[in-house]
C-alpha cells in the first residue's frame, strides 16, 4: 500500500484577507468619513459633468425629530434612483432638503414657552421666529448626520432650507405671482380648523380617527304656515355636532323626497307634531323614544317650499329671534339622519353654499380658540366647542334646548370617524373665516388650474400607475387653496389690502421692493415699520391694511422647486440653456403626498408655468411592524433605524428597503431583519469567494470568450440575462426585481451552481491549465459586473470589497455600468442540465444522510438515455455518469479508488491515496 501524502500545500485555495464577518457597525464609520474627506459626491459630479443630466428633486422632510423607519426608507429609495442614474453614465446629483417652517416646530417652541410659564404672544414675534429657526436648525443638523450614517450620497455641505432668506424671498416673490395674474382671492369659507392650535389646516394636515359623539334631535317649529294642518308642527333635525345649533340659519329639505307628519307623545308628556322623512321615520322614532307615535299625513317634499321655522331659542331675541327658511337642497338625502339637515353657514361647506345662495352670510360666532365670542346671544363666551363634555346630553347645549322644549333626544353613543389635526390629535371643526385662497376653477389664459392640473398629471409618469388616479381623483373634486394661516413661524402673506375698496395691491415696483428685502432679510423684512418703505411715494401706509397671516406651509414645499432648481444657486442642477417643461426627472415620497407636496407642487407650478414641475411621481408605501400593524410608540411596535444600525449596520437597513415591494405597505421587525442579515451574509461571501479565486489573477491569464469551455460561456450568457433584468428594473424603478435577481443569480447561479462545479479545477488544474484560466477569466468578468450591480445597494460593503482587490485605486461609487462580454449558447439545453442536476442531487442526498455514500464524488449515477450530452460528470460532481435505458436516475456507490488529492474517484488510481493523471502531472510541475 502506497504511503499515505498530505497534498494540501499543493492545492490552490482562494486566497483573501476579506473577512467573512463583517462587523458593518464598526466598520461603516470609517468608510463613511473617508468618502466625506475625499469629497466624494464632488468628485462624482466631476467625473460625470457634461452626461445627460438626471435631477430627483428632494421632497422636504420637516426639521422635527430624529429620523424614524419611514426617513430611512424614503432616503434609500432616493440614493438607490440617483445611484443607478449615475452608474448608467448620467449626471444624476442629489441636493437634500428641510421643510422648516410650520406649526409643529411652532407647536413645539410653545410648549417651551408653557413649560417656563410664559406666553408666545407676549414675546417679540421677531424673537419667537429666531427661537423657531434654531430650533429647526437644530433638527437639520441631527437628521443629516443619520442620513450620512445611511449611506446617503448628497451634497451634505450645501442643502437647500425653506428657511434660508433666498428660499422665503422666492417663496414670496411666488406668491406674487398668483396675486399679479388674479388667481388670488380673499374669502370667506368654512375651513379646517384647530381650535387648540388656533389656525387654519390644509387636508394633508388631518387625519380620521374613530369617536365617539353625542347624537341629538331638536325640533324646529314651523311658523306663519300656509298649510294650516301643519302650522305648528315641528321639523326634526338630527346631528352630531351639537355645537353648531347656536349658529343655525335654516332648514334643508329635498323637494324630490317624501315625509310624514306625526304626532307624538315626547319623553316630558307633550304631544308635539314632527315632520320627518318617510324612510327615515321608523329609525327617527326609535331615537326618540316616545310615549305614544300616530301618523297623521304623508307630506311630500314640495309642500315645504317657502315655509319657514323658528329656532329653539327664539326667546333669547336678536339673531335667535329670526325666522329661519326651510330651502330646498340635493344634497339631503334619506341615508340617515331625519331627511331634514340644519345649515351653520360658518361650519360646512354645504351650508356655507346653499345659505350664501339665499342671501344668509356667516356670523362667526366661534373664535379660533374654540369658544363663542363674549357677545354671542347664547353661551357666549363659553366652550370650547370640541369639549365631549360641552355637547354631552347634560352639557350646557342640551340642557338648555331641553329646558325650551326644542331637544327630542339626546345620546352620547354616536360611533364615527371624526377629523383631527395629525400634529396635535385634537378634533378639527370647520370655520367660517376670512382668508387667502387661490380659486381651483378661474378661467384664465390656458383654462382653469383644475384643468391645466389634470392635464398635467396625464402627461405625468406615475410609479405604480395607480397614483395617476389617486391624484387626479383629489385635485378633480378638491375645493379652492386655502393659502393662509393665522400663525407666527412662516413665510408672510406679503399683500396690502386697500382699506376703502379691500382689493390688495398690484404693483410691480411695491412687490419687487418685498421681494428684495425678503431675500436680504428673510420673514422678518415684513412689518409694520418697513410698510411705507415698500409702498414708496405713491401709496400711504395708512390707506393700506399689511396683511398679517402667514402662508400654508404646503406653499413652502410646493414652491421648492422654483428655489431649489431654477436659482442658479445649485449648479448641479440646472438644466441647459433653452430647457422648458418639468425641470425634475423625479420626485419621490410616501403615498401620502398625492394630497401633499406633490399636490401642492403641481398646482404651484401649473399655475406659474403652466406645466407639472416633474416628470416622473413615484410613491412608497407605510412601513408596518412584523404582524403588519402601523408603528406607534403607544403600542412599543416601532422599529428605531438608528439602533438597527448599531445592531446590524446600514447595509442591512438598505438592503431591507430595496428587498420590499415598496409600492404597497411593507413590514419590519426583528425576524424580518435577521433573514436580511443572512441574504446580506450570502452576498458578502460570494464576494469573498471572487476575492479569494482571483488572488493573483493577471491581464496575461485572461481568455478570449470564444475558447472557453461552454459553461463558462453558459454562465456569462446568464450574466447578459442578469444585466438585461437590472437595466429594465432601473428602467422600471422596480428595486425589489433588481435586488432578488441579483441575489438569486450569486446564490442559484454562481455558489450552488458554477462555483461549487468549479472548485475541482480552481483547486486543482495547473495554474496554465486552459480550463482554470477561462474560469478565473470568468470570475474577474463577475466581480466586476457584480460590485458594479452591488455598489447602490450595499454602499459600504462594495466600497471594502473593491478596496480589498484595488486599495489606493479610487472608489467604486465613480465607477459606471458594466460591459457584459457577449455569449451565446443553447439555454433551453442547459436548463435540461440543470434540472437533471437537481434530480441527481436529490437521489445522492437520501444515500449521504444513510451513510451509504460520504460524498457525491462515490457516486455512479445512471441517467435516462435522452439526457443532453456534456460532462455530466463534473457537472454532477459525481464519480462517473452513464446513460440507461429507461427515464429515472439511479445511484451506486463506486468501486474505483479515491485520488489523494482532488479527491476524485477514477479508474486510474490504482489504489486510496494514489493520484490521478492530472494530480500527478501538477504535483510533478
Amino acid at each position: 500500500m502506497t504511503e499515505q501524502r498530505d497534498y494540501r500545500a499543493t492545492v490552490f485555495l482562494p486566497k483573501t484577507d476579506f473577512p467573512m464577518k463583517a462587523g458593518l457597525p464598526q466598520k461603516e464609520p470609517g468608510i463613511l468619513k473617508g468618502w466625506l474627506d475625499q469629497d466624494l459626491y464632488r468628485k462624482l459630479r466631476e467625473a460625470r459633468a457634461g452626461r445627460e443630466k438626471f435631477i430627483l428633486h428632494d421632497g422636504p422632510p420637516y426639521a422635527n425629530g430624529d429620523m424614524h423607519i419611514g426617513h430611512a426608507l424614503n432616503h434609500i429609495l432616493k440614493d438607490m434612483v440617483v445611484r443607478t442614474q449615475n452608474l448608467l453614465g448620467k449626471d444624476a446629483p442629489y441636493v437634500p432638503g428641510w421643510d422648516c417652517h410650520g406649526l409643529p416646530i411652532e407647536w413645539k417652541v410653545e410648549e417651551q414657552y408653557r413649560k417656563k410659564k410664559l406666553n408666545k404672544d407676549e414675546v417679540p414675534a421677531e424673537e419667537f421666529r429666531a427661537e423657531c429657526r434654531a430650533y429647526a436648525q437644530n433638527w437639520v443638523n441631527v437628521q443629516r448626520e443619520q442620513l450620512k450614517r445611511l449611506g446617503i450620497n448628497g451634497d451634505w455641505d450645501n442643502p437647500y432650507l425653506t428657511m434660508d432668506p433666498q428660499a422665503e424671498g422666492t417663496i414670496v416673490a411666488e406668491l406674487l405671482k398668483f396675486a399679479a395674474s388674479g388667481q388670488l382671492y380673499r374669502g370667506s369659507k368654512p375651513v379646517m380648523w384647530s381650535p387648540v392650535e388656533k389656525t387654519a389646516l390644509a387636508e394633508a394636515e388631518v387625519e380620521y380617527e374613530d369617536i365617539t359623539s353625542t347624537q341629538i334631535d331638536v325640533a324646529f317649529e314651523l311658523v306663519d304656515c300656509p298649510v294650516e294642518e301643519l302650522d305648528g308642527a315641528s321639523l326634526v333635525i338630527w346631528t352630531t355636532t351639537p355645537w353648531t345649533i347656536p349658529t343655525n340659519q335654516a332648514i334643508a329639505y329635498n323637494t324630490q323626497e317624501f315625509y310624514q307628519l306625526w304626532e307624538i307623545e315626547d319623553q316630558a308628556g307633550r304631544l308635539k307634531r314632527v315632520i320627518v322623512g318617510k324612510a327615515l321615520a321608523e329609525s327617527t322614532l326609535e331615537r326618540l323614544k316616545p310615549a305614544s307615535a300616530q301618523l297623521l299625513r304623508d307630506v311630500e317634499g314640495w309642500m315645504l317650499d317657502g315655509l319657514h321655522v323658528r329656532h329653539p331659542m327664539h326667546h333669547l331675541g336678536g339673531f335667535f329671534a329670526r325666522k329661519r327658511p326651510v330651502l330646498d337642497a340635493g344634497f339631503v338625502t334619506m341615508d340617515s339622519g331625519t331627511g331634514l339637515v340644519h345649515m351653520a353657514p360658518d361650519h360646512g361647506e354645504d351650508d356655507f353654499a346653499l345659505c350664501k345662495a339665499h342671501g344668509l352670510e356667516p356670523v362667526f360666532a366661534v373664535e379660533g380658540d374654540g369658544k363663542y365670542r363674549a357677545d354671542w346671544g347664547w353661551l357666549g363666551g363659553e366652550g370650547s366647542v370640541i369639549n365631549p363634555k360641552f355637547n354631552a346630553p347634560d352639557g350646557p347645549i342640551c340642557t338648555a334646548l331641553r329646558e325650551a322644549g326644542g331637544l327630542l333626544a339626546a345620546s352620547a353613543d354616536y360611533k364615527h370617524s371624526y377629523p383631527h389635526s395629525w400634529r396635535s390629535k385634537a378634533k378639527v371643526i370647520y370655520r367660517c373665516t376670512p382668508q387667502w385662497f387661490v380659486p381651483m376653477d378661474r378661467a384664465g389664459e390656458g383654462g382653469t388650474l383644475r384643468e391645466t392640473a389634470m392635464q398635467a398629471i396625464a402627461d405625468t409618469r406615475f410609479v405604480p400607475e395607480k397614483g395617476r388616479n389617486r391624484i387626479g381623483s383629489m385635485v378633480e373634486g378638491r375645493p379652492d387653496w386655502v393659502l393662509s394661516r393665522q400663525r407666527a413661524w412662516g413665510v408672510p402673506i406679503t399683500l396690502f389690502v386697500d382699506r376703502k375698496t379691500g382689493q390688495y395691491l398690484n404693483d410691480p415696483a411695491v412687490n419687487a421692493r418685498i421681494v428684495a428685502a425678503v431675500m436680504a432679510g428673510g420673514v422678518d423684512a415684513w412689518s409694520d415699520a418697513r410698510a411705507q418703505e415698500y409702498l414708496g411715494a405713491d401709496y400711504a401706509a395708512d390707506d393700506y391694511e399689511r396683511v398679517t397671516d402667514i402662508l400654508d406651509v404646503w406653499f413652502d414645499s410646493g414652491s421648492t422647486h422654483a428655489f431649489v432648481l431654477e436659482s442658479g444657486r445649485w449648479p448641479d442642477l440646472t438644466r441647459p440653456e433653452g430647457y422648458t417643461g418639468p425641470l425634475a426627472d423625479m420626485y419621490l415620497e410616501g403615498s401620502d403626498q398625492h394630497r401633499g407636496w406633490f399636490q401642492s407642487s403641481l398646482l404651484e407650478s401649473c399655475a406659474t408655468r403652466g406645466h407639472a414641475p416633474y416628470k416622473t411621481v413615484l410613491t412608497h408605501g407605510f412601513t408596518m411592524d412584523a404582524k403588519g400593524m402601523k408603528m406607534s410608540k403607544s403600542l412599543g411596535n416601532t422599529i428605531d433605524p438608528l439602533k438597527v444600525m448599531e445592531t446590524y449596520g446600514a447595509d442591512i437597513i438598505r438592503l431591507w428597503a430595496l428587498s420590499v415591494d415598496f409600492t404597497e405597505d411593507h413590514r419590519i421587525g426583528d425576524e424580518i431583519l435577521k433573514g436580511v442579515a443572512d441574504q446580506y451574509r450570502k452576498l458578502r461571501n460570494t464576494f469573498r469567494y471572487l476575492l479569494g479565486a482571483l488572488d493573483g489573477f493577471t491581464e496575461a491569464e485572461r481568455v478570449d470568450v470564444a475558447a472557453m469551455p461552454e459553461l463558462e460561456r453558459y454562465v456569462l450568457a446568464l450574466l447578459g440575462q442578469l444585466d438585461a433584468t437590472l437595466k429594465q428594473a432601473v428602467a422600471d424603478y422596480d428595486f425589489n426585481t433588481y435586488v432578488r435577481a441579483l441575489t438569486d443569480f450569486c446564490n442559484e447561479d454562481l455558489s450552488a451552481f458554477f462555483f461549487d462545479i468549479r472548485k475541482d479545477s480552481l483547486y486543482c488544474d495547473a495554474a496554465t491549465d486552459p480550463k482554470r484560466m477561462a474560469y478565473r477569466t470568468v470570475l474577474d468578468t463577475l466581480f466586476h459586473a457584480l460590485i458594479r450591480y452591488a455598489a447602490p445597494v450595499i454602499v459600504f460593503t462594495a466600497e471594502e470589497v473593491w478596496g480589498s482587490r484595488y486599495p489606493g485605486e479610487g472608489s467604486v461609487h465613480l465607477l459606471e455600468w458594466p460591459v457584459v462580454p457577449a455569449s451565446t449558447v443553447d439555454l433551453d439545453r442547459w436548463a435540461d442540465l440543470r434540472s437533471l442536476r437537481v434530480s441527481v442531487n436529490e437521489t445522492i442526498e437520501p444515500l449521504r444522510r444513510e451513510k451509504v455514500l460520504g460524498s457525491g464524488l462515490e457516486a455512479e449515477v445512471t441517467v435516462p438515455a435522452d439526457a443532453p450530452d456534456a460532462d455530466l460528470a463534473e457537472l454532477f460532481i459525481t464519480a462517473s455518469v452513464t446513460r440507461g435505458q429507461g427515464d429515472s436516475v439511479t445511484v451506486n456507490r463506486t468501486t474505483h479508488h479515491k485520488c489523494g488529492r482532488c479527491w476524485r474517484h477514477l479508474p486510474e488510481v490504482a489504489e486510496d491515496g494514489a493520484l490521478c493523471g492530472r494530480c500527478d502531472s501538477v504535483v510533478a510541475a
